[in-house]
């Protein structure tokens, strides 16, 4: 029998789900993250899943990772020194960016100061000129180019970029001039423009195959030093890197173009969540990844991620296709600090991470985090072992808390109960961005919570948003790797086409976008994914002729091909109307087109759980004193694996399993699904009498 393993290395732990690619069975485990070198972790639980399947693990043919790596750099700023090779005339386009002028100071420009990853220092210009139309205009000086690249050398860099100003329309050049770059740079990495994001506005192009070498050695090691040591426990094992819009890539594809890897870690969890939230009958969702150190929060609409063409990280905004995911500085090793000036609490974005941790934790952490409050308030019982064997300090939690309490003259249960709704407030914030500032409305999804710590706030969120079901699926602490695991192989091919609607056609449209999918297609047939498996979807960016405004439009060819552009501007109306309240009755214009190309993903079992009564008692473990909305209540603590379907827990409840603990709040249920969800409604809601 061979195995598929998903791999999601977080800030606190590693979470690994296995998964028998014959019967579709799971088994799951948790470990500590290895900040200085994640392999080491992620190693450690290779070994203790296998050892739960009770098999080796040269039995796993496929791993699939959602890697923080890429993330981090740039988060960090411990990227590559980048030099950048720019049309002559060009060498200040990452600092002059988009010229931001202030109103009414039509003469200043505020220049570009956040992007240290290519330095004007180490900035040096091709004479050479291609025309937007792609002809030749001025040809390439190849021995002055020669001669910039040595003294280029002199300055250390360790990764070289380049981006001519319509390398878009033809790559003759920079092709040229990163085989000289190769020859004149051996052993630098090389990212050109034109392989990288292929499309116009040379600002954005470029800071994004910049971002591309700023994070290209460290991502590089890292997937190469993986590779070796999961062939030295594996053997011939296939590494797969999960990319911020929701697929996979080669590890080849992920050492050379890791600027689609930014957002890997928390796509995952989103694909997760798709899965299980539409076995469940929730195809329109609230996402909530809670973690040690942030909240990583999207929008699911029938059944389907919202996706951007943008990524942002930290100060840096690329061009790279990425699930719609906002994230806070609020998670379980949050930080919990009142400032000497205002004396108003305030919860992260400081985190305590996985070393040292939570005070709660026994590893040298003394600052109170959001984990340890919860351990005071009672949501994290002490017989609780997070991850399985981590065993919890209630005394130091609360001795880490009392710090808050003094600074705010309050009592300890109630320094704890502050820390929990500010981060709850939060994480609110955060749902806000991706819903009610998208014109969505949150009480028409369900908030799905995953994530070690997400089930701890999913009840208190769904009661600030109005959003019920609060979904925790089985295994919320893991169902990052849930995600990496079943998702499938993607690639992405993109050409600017910029045409007025009135001087194109729809065949000519479709023409150009078949041939971007064969292209797409070509890469995936060479990792060996079967032609028979391949799905693929078209996305259009679409604008009003004369404006910059440009809204990303969907469209199948077979009804771009019978109904014509019409139906592709009146889809763009719809979205301008749906963001804008308004449409205007202007010429359209297309800009960029893109296809994206899918393999298919493996079926995982999903087993149903045994049918019970509505009383939950047979899963009751004890009790448990919590402090929940201002008052010290009892609660009834259960063992989410002996739970039924059909069980119903009444609040104050606490459900411990594994890798998570879900909390319920006085005056709400929460009812187990026929597939293990616990689905929480308030006592009223109209769900709870059917």
């Amino acid at each position: 029998m061979s195995y598929r393993l998903g791999v999601d290395v977080g800030g606190t732990f590693t979470d690994l789900l296995l998964v028998n690619e014959a019967t579709g069975g799971v088994w799951s485990a948790k470990v500590p993250s290895t900040p200085a070198d994640q392999s080491i972790g992620v190693i450690k639980g290779i070994a203790r899943v296998c050892a739960r399947a009770g098999i080796v693990p040269t039995q796993i043919d496929h791993v699939m990772h959602g890697t923080t790596v890429a993330t981090n750099t740039v988060l960090t700023g411990t990227g590559a020194l980048c030099g950048l090779v720019t049309t002559a005339g060009f060498r200040q386009v990452l600092q002059i960016a988009r010229s931001f002028v202030p109103g009414g100071l039509g003469g200043w420009v505020i220049y570009n100061k956040s992007l240290p990853m290519a330095p004007l220092s180490c900035t040096i210009e091709a004479h050479e000129r291609i025309g937007a139309r792609g002809e030749v205009v001025v040809p390439l000086d190849e021995a002055r180019l020669r001669a910039s690249l040595r003294e280029l050398r002199k300055k250390n860099i360790e990764a070289l970029t380049v981006s001519l100003i319509n390398s878009f329309a033809n790559a003759a050049h920079e092709e040229r001039i990163g085989e000289i770059a190769r020859e004149e740079l051996p052993g630098i990495p090389v990212s050109l423009s034109s392989r990288v994001v292929p499309e116009m506005q040379e600002y954005e192009r470029t800071v994004t195959t910049v971002a591309n070498s700023y994070v290209r050695p460290r991502v590089s090691r890292y997937v190469h030093n993986l590779t070796k040591k999961l062939r030295e426990t594996t053997e011939d094992v296939k590494l797969h890197i999960l990319r911020s819009d929701g697929g996979l890539a080669s590890a080849a594809s992920s050492q050379e173009f890791p600027v689609n890897l930014l957002m890997s870690g928390p796509a995952g969890g989103v694909t997760g969540a798709v899965w299980v939230a539409i076995q469940a009958g929730f195809p329109n969702l609230l996402t909530l990844d809670v973690g040690g150190t942030s909240t990583d929060v999207a929008l699911i609409q029938n059944g389907v991620p919202r996706l951007r063409r943008e990524t942002t990280v930290g100060d840096v905004t690329v061009r790279a296709s990425s699930v719609d995911i906002r994230t806070v500085g609020a998670g379980g090793g949050s930080i919990a600090h009142v400032p000497q000036l205002t004396k108003a609490l305030r919860v992260g974005p400081q985190s305590a991470g996985a070393d040292p941790g939570p005070a709660a934790y026994k590893k040298g952490g003394t600052e109170p985090t959001v984990t340890d409050a919860n351990i005071v308030l009672g949501y994290l019982p002490e017989m609780q072992r997070l991850g399985g064997d981590l065993q919890l300090d209630r005394e130091a939690a609360a001795q880490a808390v009392t710090t808050i309490a003094n600074a705010l003259e309050l009592s300890v249960p109630d320094a704890a109960l502050g820390i929990y709704n500010i981060v709850n407030e939060n994480m609110t914030g955060a749902l806000r961005l991706v819903s009610v500032e998208q014109g969505y409305d949150p009480r028409d999804y369900a908030l799905i919570a995953f994530g070690g710590a997400g089930p701890l706030h999913a009840n208190a969120l769904s009661r600030l948003l109005g959003s019920w079901p609060a979904l925790i699926p089985p295994g919320p602490g893991v169902l990052c790797a849930l995600g990496d695991a079943t998702t499938a192989v993607r690639d992405e091919r993109s050409r600017t086409f910029v045409r007025t609607f009135g001087n194109t056609s729809a065949s000519e449209l479709s023409g150009v976008l078949r041939d971007l999918a064969r292209e797409a297609a070509q890469s995936l047939e060479s990792e060996s994914v079967n032609a028979d498996d391949l799905r693929t979807t078209y996305e259009v960016e679409v604008r009003y002729r004369g404006q910059g405004l440009r809204l990303s439009v969907n469209i199948e060819l077979s009804e771009l091909e019978s109904c014509g552009l019409g139906a592709l501007s009146a889809r763009f109306d719809a979205e301008h109307k749906r963001l804008f309240t308004f449409a205007l009755p202007h010429e359209h214009e297309l800009v960029t087109l893109r296809a994206t190309v899918q393999g298919k993903g493996i079926v995982v079992k999903r087993p149903t759980l045994a049918k019970g009564g509505t009383s939950p008692h047979v899963a009751a473990v004890g009790r448990q004193p919590v402090y929940m909305d201002g008052k010290s209540l009892t609660a009834e603590v259960y063992d989410r694996s002996k739970l039924a379907a059909g069980n119903r827990i009444a609040g104050p409840a606490i459900v411990m399993e594994m890798d998570s603990t879900t909390v319920i709040l006085p005056a709400h249920q929460g009812v187990v699904d026929d597939f293990g969800n616990i689905l929480i409604y308030p006592d009223e809601h109209e769900a709870l009498r059917r």
